[in-house]
């Protein structure tokens, strides 16, 4: 039966994309799509870490990044990431409902799987005027 889950495939929505799986100080990142070999690698929580995941991304042609949502630490990687890609941040629970996803490299081929199938819905994030304004001005 672990097979056949293995085996299941979705229309293909997106041409390519990334899998993004956030932890307290590590990225776990898989790369999927058309005329890609699919890659999964892990990346420290330092800026200079999460630029060169974003250059590795753009050097593949990356279009869509699908992370989940992990309290705070998406945050950076967001910040770093938006004007270069389409993101979606996807509420945790969502995607790790799933049976035999649990480890770092599984969930982030999983969600890589979804965000390519379409299958994924982000969350609200406000536009960066709006989260960067802040308290500045009471």
């Amino acid at each position: 039966m672990d097979t056949e889950k293995s085996q299941i495939e979705f229309e293909q929505i997106v041409e390519r994309g990334c899998g993004i799986d956030v932890y307290i100080s590590i990225i776990v990142a898989t790369i999927r799509g058309t005329g890609l070999k699919e890659e999964t690698r892990t990346f420290s929580g330092f800026t200079f870490s999460i630029e060169e995941l974003r250059e590795r991304l753009k050097t593949n042609k990356i279009t869509h990044i699908a992370m989940e949502n992990a309290g705070v630490y998406w945050k950076p990687i967001f910040n770093i990431f938006e004007a270069d890609f389409e993101i979606i941040l996807v509420n945790a629970w969502h995607i790790k409902n799933v049976p035999e996803h649990k480890t770092d490299k599984k969930d982030s081929k999983w969600i890589a799987k979804l965000l390519l199938s379409g299958l994924l819905k982000g969350s609200f994030i406000p536009k960066k005027t709006i989260r960067t304004s802040g308290f500045n001005k009471i």
